[in-house]
């Protein structure tokens, strides 16, 4: 696939961000199935056209919720996905984070680089304060990515969310726009 970079959100120097669109329906579920192996038991994403076009349907329709499909670039070929969702204005102005990067792309360092321009397009276009993401304990590499863009860590919930088939415990991480531009010392960045 070759890289249409008036059609990118954001871009980076080796990603670049644009939503979810129905044709991209094969190269996600692909990508997807390619993935299992990696994604379970943290992350179940469509793995089939018709489960794709659902997915894809909430994430363009729902405003509380915005999807982001992670391109390399220059090819444009998919790595990997982030999503903002029950995203909620007014004096509370946050979302959730959901995220997973396709076998082929993971461990090298592209879902940072992605994850780091949703954080700016959701404190920036998005006018968001607050994000934040529950993980699991066991999910290492997931810990590793929400450490490594500044995430703080504010805790944890017994029994958060039905996963797999059972109600599994999670951290919850949060950053907020004013913590966003410090690093793991308090400084400015």
């Amino acid at each position: 696939m070759a890289e249409q970079t008036g059609a990118y959100t954001a871009a980076g120097r080796r990603v670049a961000l644009r939503p979810f669109a129905p044709g991209d329906g094969a190269e996600f579920t692909a990508r997807a199935r390619e993935s299992t192996g990696l994604h379970r038991p943290w992350l179940f994403p469509p793995l089939t056209e018709e489960a794709y076009a659902d997915y894809a349907r909430r994430l363009t329709e729902d405003p509380a919720r915005a999807g982001f499909l992670v391109c390399e670039r220059p090819t444009g070929a998919l790595a990997g996905f982030v999503n903002v969702n029950n995203i909620v204005g007014g004096a509370f102005q946050c979302g959730a984070l959901g995220y997973g990067a396709f076998a082929h792309a993971a461990g090298r360092g592209l879902m940072g680089e992605a994850l780091r321009l949703v954080i700016a397009h959701a404190f920036g276009p998005l006018g968001l304060h607050r994000l934040e993401a529950n993980v699991q304990p066991g999910n290492t590499a997931s810990l590793a990515l929400v450490r490594s863009a500044g995430f703080r860590r504010e805790g944890f919930s017994p029994d958060f969310l039905h996963v797999d088939g059972a109600w599994r415990d999670h951290e919850r991480w949060a950053l907020t726009r004013e913590s966003a531009g410090r690093d793991a010392s308090g400084a400015r960045r």
